[in-house]
């Protein structure tokens, strides 16, 4: 990572003590590099872990979108996390998760920035028609154990236009190109996993 990045290192200490006592967010890890954070979460929790656990990665190398689309994960200029649930409601009703983690995505995007935003459906968040937060939901059914959802959430924060490959910018966007200025992604990290945290509780509690 260069200084830059390192400066602007997303901190899961700090993260964690900020949000207090949460479901989402109970437990924070954050990795430099992984291929993907549904796949790097899936790698260390158990069927008998604990809800609420999620993992941040600076970058990476193999972000998936729907229908096994790339999603580009610029290094420390995003938020690219996934979150640990066992929700009760029964596995094939999974596109409830995801309506959910984008109408709270872009909920808070509008709250935080006075943004306005759409949802495409079934799981982009959209500024101006152009992309800037996307959600993916995988299921994983275990023997003797509540099934696990995992939710997987790409926001792009600071990126600039020419940070996005060619073909990508005329339908991609960060929140840092609609504001006209840089955000600080630790601050947006916190009060969007307690905004996802609130509004879990209300709809799945």
């Amino acid at each position: 990572m260069s200084a830059a990045e390192v400066l602007d290192r997303l901190l899961a200490g700090e993260m964690r003590a900020a949000l207090g006592s949460v479901l989402i967010g109970r437990e924070i890890i954050v990795h430099d590099q992984t291929g993907s954070t549904n796949d790097a979460i899936l790698q260390i929790a158990t069927p008998n872990s604990r809800e609420g656990l999620v993992l941040f990665a600076e970058r990476q190398t193999a972000g998936r979108g729907q229908r096994g689309n790339r999603w580009e994960s610029a290094a420390a200029k995003g938020l690219w996390f996934s979150i640990l649930l066992r929700p009760r409601i029964e596995i094939n009703r999974s596109p409830l998760l995801t309506a959910w983690a984008a109408e709270t995505i872009s909920e808070a995007i509008e709250k935080e920035f006075s943004l306005q935003t759409t949802i495409k459906l079934p799981n982009d968040v959209q500024i101006d028609a152009r992309k800037v937060a996307g959600v993916l939901v995988e299921m994983r059914a275990h023997e003797k154990a509540p099934y696990s959802a995992i939710v997987g959430i790409g926001i792009n924060i600071n990126q600039a236009l020419e940070d996005f490959p060619k073909e990508l910018q005329s339908r991609a966007i960060s929140l840092a190109v609609a504001l006209g200025r840089q955000v600080d992604r630790q601050n947006f990290a916190i009060a969007l996993l307690r905004d996802l945290d609130r509004s879990y509780r209300e709809r799945f509690g």
